[in-house]
């Protein structure tokens, strides 16, 4: 059974820091891209990075580039998420995810999705 479990959320104040953190079971985490999304009922559900196999290498949205770093432990089966200088707007439940069938793709597509963790951000 595919297990995606994040941690980390919390409140914290617009200009502040959290790093989410999701531990991974079930599948082989060193197979496959993660990623992480972020969505609450009434918005769509924004992509905003993922980290590749091969390289590691990382892909972000717009949104949040440039203050948020994905980034992969392989030997834990975790992926992190480190976001820095958080605005109101990043106010959000957000999700871990992996992709079975591809690669990182601007499309930020996934296939299993965790219960994600809450992130508030106070002004």
């Amino acid at each position: 059974e595919v297990q995606l479990v994040e941690s980390g959320g919390g409140l914290v104040q617009a200009g502040g820091s959290l790093k989410l953190s999701c531990a991974a079971s079930g599948f082989t985490f060193g197979d496959y891209a993660m990623g992480w999304v972020r969505q609450v009922p009434e918005k769509a559900r924004e992509g905003l990075a993922c980290i590749s196999v091969v390289d590691g290498s990382p892909i972000y949205a717009n949104s949040v580039k440039g203050r948020f770093t994905v980034s992969r432990d392989n030997a834990r089966n975790t992926v992190y998420l480190q976001m820095d200088r958080l605005k109101p707007e990043d106010a959000d439940v957000y999700y871990c995810a992996v992709a079975y069938e591809r690669p990182c793709t601007r499309g930020f597509v996934f296939d299993d999705f965790g219960q994600g963790t809450q992130v508030t951000v106070s002004s």
